[in-house]
């Protein structure tokens, strides 16, 4: 068995055996789905357009599953170091790579479950959402907006050593990344200046990815740019991690 093989069987392992932070990974964003689409039930953004539902349940799906691509491999880096975990890989023939692969592979295919179980529920009768035909694009969107929080993850695992300080980090990056990205209301009704901040923000063009290939939104080119922002934020937050990374807290 290989060391990534290894690892990514470990890492799947310790994830499903910790139900509580499974099951809050996937009710967490089913919770805004609930409360949003009961409160805007049958409304339209403006009149004759398509039903809120569509602007919002995109929204809160992209900032669920970077959500939760964030917190959990922030989560799992600073255990590891902390707990000497990295330290005793360090040691081993295992490579940095094999690690991060091993982790990310476990991100991506929670994701992409987070965001298959959260688009059927939008789909109920309840809540209404109508895909577009461009839907299957979502899964490449997905597969980046991942990435780029799990390296924004990294960043937050390598600068905190307790868990307390990594939910008091992520949760001041994401909260207000929510909501000045559009993920709870669409980004059209923000003040302009609002609009150009959220240029800066990764959650704004993974919102525009989702958004205009699980709604018709947008074009090929407004596409274009949005995977673009994500891939430019991934880089920019991988050489960060890679000069915060540390192998243990010990120094």
């Amino acid at each position: 068995m290989s060391a990534y093989t290894a690892l990514t069987r470990a890492n799947y392992r310790a994830y499903v055996r910790d139900r509580t932070t499974v099951f809050f990974t996937f009710a967490f964003p089913l919770l805004f789905l609930v409360v949003f689409g009961l409160i805007f039930k049958g409304q339209t953004v403006e009149d004759g357009g398509p039903p809120y539902i569509n602007y919002i349940a995109p929204g809160v799906l992209s900032w669920g599953v970077g959500n939760a691509a964030m917190f959990g491999v922030a989560f799992t880096l600073m255990h590891w170091r902390r707990d000497d975990i990295l330290r005793l890989i360090w040691r081993t023939p295992t490579s940095l790579p094999s690690v991060l692969a091993s982790r990310y592979a476990v991100a991506v295919g929670v994701g992409l479950v987070q965001a298959a179980l959260f688009v059927g529920i939008a789909l109920l009768p309840l809540f209404g959402l109508h895909l577009a035909n461009t839907w299957p694009l979502a899964v490449p969107v997905l597969v980046l907006g991942i990435t780029t929080f799990m390296a924004l993850g990294l960043v937050v695992g390598s600068i905190a050593d307790t868990p307390e300080a990594v939910a008091a980090i992520a949760n001041c990056i994401m909260v207000p990344m929510a909501f000045l990205s559009g993920s709870f209301y669409p980004s059209d009704l923000m003040p302009g200046f609002l609009r150009t901040f959220s240029r800066a923000l990764p959650l704004r063009y993974f919102n525009d990815g989702i958004i205009g290939v699980l709604s018709n939104r947008g074009s090929s080119t407004d596409l274009a740019v949005a995977c673009a922002g994500l891939i430019v934020f991934t880089v920019v937050f991988g050489l960060i991690a890679a000069k915060t990374f540390r192998w243990s807290n010990r120094g």
